[in-house]
């Protein structure tokens, strides 16, 4: 995945044929993707390798805030894809006006605003909890949840501003997504056979990584 990640990364950057705002939002996605694999993934298998079990609670921190950031911001980058799919097929005929760079790159700015406030809101929310005895957590890696357990107080309200943060945003998003796929398949009905198969074509792959991706989002944190 990292691989293919990178490959993508380096076509678009240095291919010029790949400039419209699909290609834009692709990039990012697999930058973002890139990002939040590595968040977790090689700190995994260093400690894994070295018999390693320890971590600080400041690199446990920055953990957390990466893994909930590059999550967030892979969740708003697949509204913007499906945004964009929406108006190429539903208003082609005004689409690199609507998605023109400037407006691409304004959306994109408001993804990472918004992933970094929703990080920083779990880590203020955190950071604000005594901590004592015992230390060990019962977990992979370093996650909000099983963070909150080492807490000597009661979390209960914090744990559910927590859960409804990440369950509203992972609800209302997938919501949003499937939404925009029914008025897109709705449009559908004026095209040709030949027009279908290849918006439904470009749609597919965007659709199965959502499903991908939100399944285990909305079970985890719903």
């Amino acid at each position: 995945m990292l691989v293919g990640n990178l490959l993508i990364i380096t076509t678009i950057k240095t291919s010029r044929a790949l400039s419209s705002p699909m290609y834009f939002f692709l990039f990012h996605l697999s930058l973002s993707d890139t990002c939040f694999s590595t968040s977790i993934a090689p700190r995994s298998l260093v400690d894994s390798l070295s018999k390693k079990t320890t971590i600080s609670f400041s690199e446990c921190i920055i953990q957390v805030f990466t893994f909930h950031f590059f999550g967030c911001l892979e969740i708003f980058i697949l509204i913007l894809m499906a945004v964009d799919r929406y108006v190429v097929i539903c208003k082609s005929l005004h689409y690199m006006t609507i998605m023109s760079r400037q407006v691409c790159s304004v959306l994109m700015a408001v993804a990472w605003v918004g992933s970094c406030v929703h990080s920083l809101v779990k880590i203020f929310l955190a950071l604000h909890l005594p901590f004592c005895d015992p230390n060990e957590i019962d977990h992979y890696f370093c996650d909000l949840e099983p963070l909150l357990k080492l807490a000597c107080t009661d979390t209960y309200v914090t744990n559910l501003l927590l859960v409804s943060n990440s369950g509203a945003i992972c609800t209302v998003s997938f919501v949003v997504l499937m939404f925009s796929y029914i008025i897109i398949l709705h449009s559908l009905r004026n095209h040709s056979a030949e027009g279908r198969r290849k918006t439904l074509s470009t749609c597919i792959s965007h659709f199965i990584v959502v499903i991908l991706f939100f399944g285990p989002c909305i079970f985890t944190y719903t």
